[in-house]
């Protein structure tokens, strides 16, 4: 497990559907209808309610958020954040996943949400290499610890070679 100076940068390896947080970050499509990977996990930890208010939000574009209840889930709310699909960094990849980060630290902030959790975005299917995504994510989660709005981060891995990835750029970052 690493952590930051300030201790509210954690990296853990988890599932993230059993985090008992204010929020759990997911790794969303634009139609917020559900998916694989991290998507289907939470989709189907949280219950059928959460698809049912997700069809009422009308999707979300890639690098922004929306946020919904967390119904099944130990985390009272669920973020939902679209990251980019990877087409070889030259078309803004970077860019839009940092985006994605702000916006569902915004989110949480204007929520009042002080604990979060967050998968890696853009890293299964969509294809984002691990290393550069690694980076951004603790760029990010650096950003919002230096608010004052976040009592803890967690950059939830999803194994342990992830988290070796992430506790690597937490190390080159500090």
């Amino acid at each position: 497990m690493g952590a930051d100076p300030g201790n509210i940068i954690e990296i853990v390896v988890a599932d993230i559907t059993t985090l008992q947080l204010d929020a759990i970050v997911n790794a969303a499509n634009e139609s917020l209808l559900g998916g694989g990977g991290v998507d289907g996990a939470i989709h189907r930890a949280a219950g059928p309610q959460l698809l049912e208010e997700c069809r009422t939000i009308g999707g979300c574009p890639t690098g922004q958020a929306r946020i919904t209840f967390g119904y099944g889930l130990p985390a009272r709310r669920v973020i939902h954040t679209v990251g980019p699909v990877w087409h070889g960094g030259a078309r803004g990849e970077e860019d839009a996943l940092a985006s994605a980060y702000r916006s569902a630290f915004a989110l949480a902030r204007g929520n009042g949400l002080s604990t979060i959790a967050f998968p890696g975005i853009s890293t299964g299917v969509y294809g984002f290499p691990k290393d550069r995504a690694a980076r951004i994510a603790v760029r990010e989660a650096r950003e919002a610890a230096a608010t004052g709005a976040f009592r803890r981060i967690v950059l939830c891995a999803f194994s342990p070679d992830d988290a070796r990835g992430l506790n690597e750029a937490l190390r080159e970052a500090n």
